[in-house]
């Protein structure tokens, strides 16, 4: 669906730019021999969407489409996922997305010092004693806290983050969080493992911090 999702937003804006001749490379073989009359729709839910793509097509002198490799297209995939996302009436004009490729990689030793000084499981923590949410916390704020205390235990002064399998992982503050990076990527293997690497490795030796997958990708 969504590679349907992306066709008809891409077609739109062709369009729209008066072009009449058109060639469409897509990675979904699916959508490029269905839309020919190649491959028969089974699925009813598409079939709107493959209707409407071959009503746009209408609207070119000259439209072919083209599949290439999976491997290839990475970069389409991506943008399908992103026009999934986004509601497109045929009225509004949406902005191009900015992206930008760094040269170079950025390193970061340590993990985010907490603005106020205090623990980011703080507020868990409280509500999870005393059953009180902050006294400037809003409505949204306060069922935030709610849902998110769902996935805590807190046990002798020491709070628990669940896991699906009922394994418990500790909650670490800053300096503890700081310390485990250093510890765990000076081991076996430290150096070429990627950031979601450490991340698991971190969650294995039973740890655990809310931003720890960022702050082991900025470490690396």
């Amino acid at each position: 669906m969504a590679e349907y999702e992306a066709c008809i937003m891409g077609l739109n804006l062709v369009i729209n730019m008066n072009i009449h001749e058109l060639l469409v490379i897509g990675d979904s073989d699916r959508l490029v021999h269905q839309v020919q009359g190649e491959w028969a729709m089974k699925n009813t839910k598409i079939l709107p969407y493959l209707y409407h793509v071959q009503e746009l097509m209408k609207r070119f002198t000259k439209i072919e489409f083209k599949d290439v490799p999976r491997i290839q297209n990475e970069f389409a995939d991506a943008l399908d996922t992103l026009s999934s996302m986004i509601q497109h009436p045929d009225k509004n004009f949406i902005d191009p997305v900015p992206m930008r490729i760094h040269n170079q990689p950025t390193y970061r030793a340590h993990v985010e010092e907490e603005t106020d000084g205090k623990p980011w499981f703080r507020d868990i923590k409280e509500y999870l004693t005393r059953g009180e949410y902050p006294e400037q916390a809003n409505h949204t704020q306060k069922r935030t806290l709610w849902r998110l205390s769902n996935h805590f235990f807190q046990s002798g002064g020491t709070l628990y983050r669940r896991t699906p399998d009922l394994g418990l992982l500790r909650c670490v503050d800053v300096k503890e969080a700081s310390r485990l990076l250093e510890e765990i990527h000076a081991g076996t293997c430290g150096p070429h493992m990627n950031g979601f690497v450490l991340a698991k490795k971190i969650l294995r030796a039973g740890y655990f911090w809310i931003t720890m997958e960022m702050d082991c990708i900025r470490y690396i």
